[in-house]
């Protein structure tokens, strides 16, 4: 009988360690990443969720909380930074600074 309950907290402990580190992933990422500073050479090598996390914390850095309370917001934004990083002469160039100039002129 104790060797039954010891099991059943065990699995809860495990079940809740398990989520925590599940909800927790998405934080870790967006403590890692460095949003507007992220040059466009990494961006672009980035998966969707990946540039998704970039654009969202790029956004949150330049407006506030706010920013990101419209997914219109992040899917234009994040559409931009496409064409831009895709074609700046210098590809270090961070998502910040990615515009039409230095599609020209290297930044």
């Amino acid at each position: 009988m104790m060797t039954l309950r010891k099991n059943a907290v065990s699995a809860v402990l495990a079940a809740a360690a398990l989520a925590s580190l599940a909800t927790g992933c998405d934080q870790v990422e967006k403590a890692v990443n460095r949003g507007g500073d992220t040059p466009c050479s990494e961006y672009t090598t980035q998966t969707p969720k990946d540039r998704r996390t970039t654009v969202t914390k790029f956004l949150e850095q330049e407006r506030g909380e706010d920013a990101t309370s419209n997914p219109n917001t992040v899917d234009l934004s994040v559409a931009a930074i496409d064409l831009m990083c895709g074609a700046q002469a210098n590809p270090d160039t961070p998502i910040r600074q990615a515009d039409l100039t230095g599609v020209f002129v290297p930044k």
